[in-house]
């Protein structure tokens, strides 16, 4: 496992402790600490292993992709398809 999170300071301001663990909550679940210490919670069988890292490379693929197609259909450089002055 990486230590992604080492070097993460979270600042507790006016005595807010609760906003100040929200935003560390947030941290590390956009790291991705909760989904690795749920994953590791009980034994995980080889077969559903191998099926996740299989679903994982799949999205990844997939996210990848879409995020190309909508970089391409969002660029400004293109020419308009339905120009006004048609009509």
């Amino acid at each position: 496992m990486l230590n992604r999170f080492i070097g993460k300071t979270v600042i507790v301001r006016d005595g807010d402790v609760d906003g100040a663990i929200r935003v560390l909550n947030r941290i590390m679940g956009s790291e991705g600490l909760f989904d690795i210490y749920r994953r590791t919670r009980y034994y995980e069988k080889p077969f559903n292993t191998r099926r996740r890292v299989s679903w994982q490379m799949c999205k990844a693929i997939y996210d990848e992709d879409m995020e190309r197609k909508i970089r391409f259909v969002s660029r400004k450089n293109r020419v308009n398809p339905n120009p006004a002055h048609i009509f």
